[in-house]
């Protein structure tokens, strides 16, 4: 027996820092970037000590990064201890391992399924991770073999490349102690896409729920209901790893897909945090009975519009000290701080009701929509009315030109608040690249994704003008990504996809 469960990785368009509180809304993209889960048994058959004990075994494999881990997993607390590891261990496997077989086990009440629960945890778990390689970056290997900075050498890496640490040691203490390298990364959180794959893949594995597998419809209650259970327990997994208890829009792209998200009240996981004597069971069934008040609606870009990202490779930036410095102008300067939210919420929620109308515009004047939007791809904005030959062409024009207004008005927002909070939301390099990026043919939007800085840059391109502007960034010393907007959430793999791709090369050697 054997289950993949995948999770994509997310974009945050609009509601950077907004989205941390209530009832501020962040509009959020799934990815083409998908982590994947491979559990199955670490043995045939049931030790013949694991009942005395109550200990089960679990190794957990990360072939990217050559990482290898062993556990002792205890079955009434659902606790791991580490037994041996090559590298370091990851706190957010090893939570989302806990998490998932406490809310098995206290979920699963009959006798039948809790006796077939049993015997698989008595087999053992044996876990294997891999990432897409959207998630990592690569630009200094490329950089480094002299290669272009382009999507087609990308393309040309294996898949589930092995991923290297940077050279550098990151942030050194202060009593001289080194810390581990970080692995260098592209922003599409990486961290939540893997909590929430995991997290699937055991509930699944283990009876706790049944999911759709990739492309199939997941819309029926009990589905629904499934997905709320990974949705709990996977956010909880990650904040706990984390140490913080976050807005949670990566997870819930990572588990529903795309949408406008609206954070849950932080009191729900107050429980979580308690250490020491409280069980891990008691504080799994505590989460998974309280009433998850995040909102979420559906979401996505309209037709024949294109995500694109892209890495400056201008350094990295820290979303953490970013935020904590927001929330200290928050306090300095609550006045000027709650004016520019306020401003910032109205620009958001113009985007976001622009963007919908022009899903319903495609929906009502499809061949109207699809002409002008392939015209306007071909034109830089300014020109866009001049194409449009009958009123649904200029309402639509009319749309995309107020969604580009609104995203203007948002980025000169996030750039007062970055300079009155002293941080680099939108630095000036990064501006000058958008700015010039806007004014290219066929762009709607450009900008910094989430928390901004200088990780990635984003820009959303009518028809087929991405191309263009991914030569244009390449030879502006941008990596164009290849990931794309993908609005599926958390689904059920049909095989461990590094057999996916064995096939697909062997039946390209056939045809060819």
């Amino acid at each position: 027996m054997e289950v993949v469960a995948s999770a994509p990785g997310k974009v945050l368009i609009a509601g950077g820092y907004l989205v941390l509180e209530r009832p501020n809304a962040g509009l959020v993209l799934s990815t083409t970037a998908r982590f994947y889960a491979v559990v199955r048994p670490l043995r045939d058959g049931i030790a013949s000590d694991s009942w005395a004990w109550a200990w089960t075994d679990v190794k957990v494999t990360s072939p990217q990064l050559s990482r290898e881990a062993t556990y002792k997993l205890s079955l009434n607390k659902s606790t791991l201890q580490l037994t041996s590891a090559r590298e370091s261990a990851n706190p957010f496997v090893e939570h989302a391992i806990q998490f998932s077989v406490a809310a098995a086990r206290v979920t699963i009440t009959d006798k039948e399924r809790k006796d077939a629960l049993d015997k698989l945890l008595l087999q053992g778990l044996d876990i294997t991770i891999l990432g897409c390689n959207d998630f990592y970056s690569y630009r200094k290997q490329i950089e480094a073999r002299g290669l272009p900075l382009t999507p087609e050498v990308l393309l040309s890496l294996p898949p589930f490349s092995s991923i290297t640490f940077n050279s550098e040691v990151a942030n050194g203490t202060m009593t001289g102690e080194k810390c581990k390298p970080e692995v260098a990364k592209t922003g599409l959180g990486s961290s939540a896409a893997m909590t929430t794959s995991v997290v699937a893949a055991l509930l699944h594995y283990l009876g706790a729920v049944y999911l759709s597998c990739s492309g199939q419809s997941s819309s029926d209650s009990v589905t629904g209901r499934d997905l709320d259970l990974v949705h709990a327990i996977a956010q909880s997994a990650h904040c706990i790893a984390q140490g913080k208890i976050g807005s949670g829009f990566d997870v819930s792209a990572a588990v529903y897909g795309s949408q406008r998200y609206t954070r849950f009240s932080p009191e729900i996981l107050s429980s979580a945090q308690v250490t020491g004597g409280t069980c891990l069971p008691d504080i799994v069934s505590y989460i998974v009975t309280r009433r998850w008040d995040h909102e979420k609606t559906q979401f996505s870009l309209p037709p024949l519009m294109t995500l694109l990202l892209g890495e400056p490779g201008t350094g990295g930036s820290s979303t953490p000290s970013m935020v904590g410095s927001v929330k200290r102008w928050q306090k300095s300067d609550p006045q000027k701080s709650k004016d520019t939210w306020t401003k910032l919420g109205i620009a958001n929620s113009v985007l976001e009701n622009q963007l919908r109308n022009l899903n319903k515009l495609s929906e009502d004047h499809r061949e109207a929509y699809e002409s002008i939007v392939r015209s306007c791809s071909r034109l830089v904005c300014r020109k866009w009315t001049e194409v449009a030959t009958n009123q649904h062409q200029e309402l639509i024009v009319r749309s995309l030109l107020a969604a580009r207004d609104a995203f203007l008005e948002i980025r000169l927002h996030m750039r007062e608040m970055g300079i009155a909070a002293g941080v680099p939301i939108e630095p000036e390099s990064q501006a000058q690249l958008l700015d010039a990026t806007m004014n290219l043919e066929g762009v709607l939007l450009a900008g910094v994704p989430g928390a901004g800085g200088f990780d990635a840059v984003f820009s959303v391109i009518l028809g087929d003008a991405s191309d263009a502007v991914a030569n244009v960034w390449s030879s502006s010393g941008v990596l164009p990504l290849l990931v794309r907007e993908d609005r599926q959430g958390v689904s059920l793999e049909d095989a461990d996809p590094r057999t996916r791709e064995v096939s697909a090369a062997v039946s390209s050697i056939q045809i060819n």
